[in-house]
Formats: C-alpha cells, sequence, structure tokens
C-alpha cells in the first residue's frame, strides 16, 4: 500500500516558514502558526477541503505583504540569523527564495 502524502503549495510553504521564523518574536504570529498548522493537519486528514485552506493561506499573505514580500522577510531573517541562506529544495518556493537570497546576499 503507498501512502502518498499530500504536499503544499508553494504559498503554504511560504507562509509556513515565514510563521516559524517570527513566531518567537511575536505571540500573534505564533499563534497564526499554530492554527495553520492545525488547518493543514485537517487537509491531510480529509476534514477540510484544500480550496478552503488555500483560501486562509492567501488571507495571511496578504495580511503579511504577499507571497514575495514573506519569501523575502524570511530569507532576510535567516541572512540576518546565520549570515548565509541555505537552499530548501528545488520546488517552487526553494527557487523563488534562492533567487531572493542571491539578491540580498549581493547588495
Amino acid at each position: 500500500m503507498e501512502n502518498k502524502r499530500e504536499k503544499p503549495t508553494p504559498e503554504a510553504k511560504a507562509l509556513s516558514l515565514y510563521l516559524m521564523a517570527h513566531k518567537s518574536s511575536d505571540n500573534a504570529i505564533k499563534d497564526k502558526s499554530r492554527k495553520m498548522n492545525k488547518r493543514w493537519d485537517m487537509v491531510v486528514a480529509g476534514e477540510l477541503e484544500k480550496t478552503a485552506y488555500q483560501e486562509e493561506v492567501q488571507a495571511a499573505l496578504t495580511f503579511y505583504g504577499g507571497y514575495k514580500e514573506v519569501i523575502e522577510k524570511t530569507v532576510k531573517f535567516y541572512i540576518d540569523k546565520f549570515g548565509e541562506w541555505k537552499s530548501q529544495g528545488d520546488d517552487q518556493y526553494g527557487v523563488d527564495a534562492q533567487q531572493i537570497a542571491d539578491k540580498l546576499l549581493a547588495e
């Protein structure tokens, strides 16, 4: 029996990594991170439609400045904290994040 775990979209991944990076500095972000993780678990369990989850992701991304802005803030956070950005895969999020990291590191 093959067990295929559903993968989040690049937007959901961007939001998740942003929330993880910033949750220690802001309780509202920490709460949002918990909520979004629970909602994703519900999607995986079949208790919530993926489209409803994606609508929540899009609303949160808009609140935090949009997809590209969220990636830039996340990459900048890790560059400021560790002095570098380590690529996290070759999916669309990884490609977008690496482009932003290259731009930030060149400045």
